[in-house]
């Protein structure tokens, strides 16, 4: 079940690498910026970016670190990674092909993990959760971004059904409780550091994913029939014939247990 979700995520993601390349959600939301002000880094540290896609986190993050292993395992997305760090002259970020279920690094080795807009894609989150336990030093840091979801639960699967139908790798957002349960299970204590809506269209937000058209009406119609709550979940407007929604995101930050 794992492999065949994975593969799904490879194809999907793989012949959309370079929209992730030049993604304004990716390459330039102000949450970038937050993430790197949480980390903290004093320019001693090995940094490991899990499912680092296009590489925008762990470019963000090498100027202020020793080290930076930057992990995906979708190849294209590695690539435009690797010529991205190339145009911007950043030498310390190492780009490695590996699965966020099973990372190509021993115990203890990361004074700081980052995952940032990709943890809704892991097939099985405790498991990746308790890797990031697993090569965090004692005391390491973890900062987290990613999608949320309300703690109603009418209001979470009204969220994931839109998600799944605009992707179909999607497996869930969580809710915030629901991540700190799981980063506690795995022996980090975390805690929400911020919470805000990302702003986006829908037809920018649908073809970045090449979601085909079925889908896409699908999601407009499911907006359409939105009850006053599920409308105030994501915000719901129209501007122009243009649908727009926020969605939920949240930045997370930890500590490994010593």
């Amino acid at each position: 079940m794992i492999d065949e979700r994975n593969e799904r995520i490879q194809s999907r993601f793989g012949v959309a690498a370079s929209d992730y390349v030049t993604s304004a959600v990716h390459a330039q939301g102000p949450d970038l910026q937050w993430l790197v002000e949480t980390a903290r880094l004093d320019g001693s540290e090995v940094v490991v970016d899990v499912a680092t896609g296009t590489g925008h986190t762990a470019l963000a993050l090498a100027p202020h670190a020793r080290e930076v292993v930057a992990i995906d395992f979708t190849t294209p997305m590695l690539e435009a990674g690797r010529k991205l760090a190339e145009e911007r002259h950043i030498s310390n970020v190492r780009f490695i092909e590996g699965d966020a279920h099973a990372l190509p690094l021993p115990d203890a080795y990361a004074d700081v993990v980052a995952c940032r807009h990709s943890a809704h894609h892991f097939v099985d989150l405790p498991q990746a959760v308790r890797e990031w336990a697993r090569i965090l030093k004692p005391g390491g840091r973890l900062v987290l971004i990613d999608a949320i979801v309300p703690e109603e639960q009418v209001l979470d699967d009204f969220i994931n059904q839109i998600e799944i139908l605009r992707d179909p790798s999607h497996i869930r957002n969580r809710s915030v409780s629901a991540w700190l349960h799981l980063l506690e299970e795995a022996g980090i204590s975390a805690r929400l550091e911020r919470s805000w809506g990302i702003h986006m269209d829908v037809p920018t937000w649908t073809q970045r994913m090449r979601t085909p058209t079925e889908n896409v009406q699908s999601i407009l119609s499911m907006f359409a029939a939105a009850t006053p709550e599920e409308q105030a979940s994501l915000k719901l407007q129209q501007v122009d014939g243009v649908d727009w929604f926020d969605l939920p995101t949240g930045l997370f930050v930890g500590e490994k247990n010593k």
